[in-house]
């Protein structure tokens, strides 16, 4: 992780449906030296950008370690899929809401996944 959003060069596309069966919202995120670059579409770029500076390589990249605990509580049927390069690499990630560790996940990215900041990420 950085403080610097200088570094990174970004080109995300974000599939959102929000339920099986449901349309599929379409966002992309482009930045280029930590400045947002032309054709991001997601309503609030300034946050996502935001967001995947700070928590990116996280996210995108975890290191492995122990299992995690998560609680066992279903926070909706959304699913996004990120797809990509972010600094470099190339991304594919999924994110859903099926147990509390992917609800923190889905909520870290949240600006990213087709919401404004602060929110759940739902449009």
């Amino acid at each position: 992780m950085t403080d610097s959003l200088s570094l990174y060069d970004i080109d995300l596309t974000i599939r959102l449906t929000e339920a099986p069966g449901a349309p599929e919202y379409v966002f992309r995120l482009t930045a280029s030296g930590g400045a947002l670059a032309e054709g991001c579409t997601l309503p609030d770029s300034p946050a996502a950008l935001e967001a995947v500076s700070r928590h990116g390589e996280d996210i995108f990249f975890p290191q492995p370690g122990p299992p995690k605990l998560c609680t066992q509580q279903y926070g909706g049927p959304q699913v996004a899929v990120v797809t990509g390069w972010f600094d470099g690499r190339e991304v594919n990630s999924q994110f859903s809401r099926t147990d509390g560790c992917e609800i923190a996940r889905w909520r870290t990215m949240a600006p990213l996944l087709g919401g404004v900041a602060g929110s759940t990420g739902a449009v």
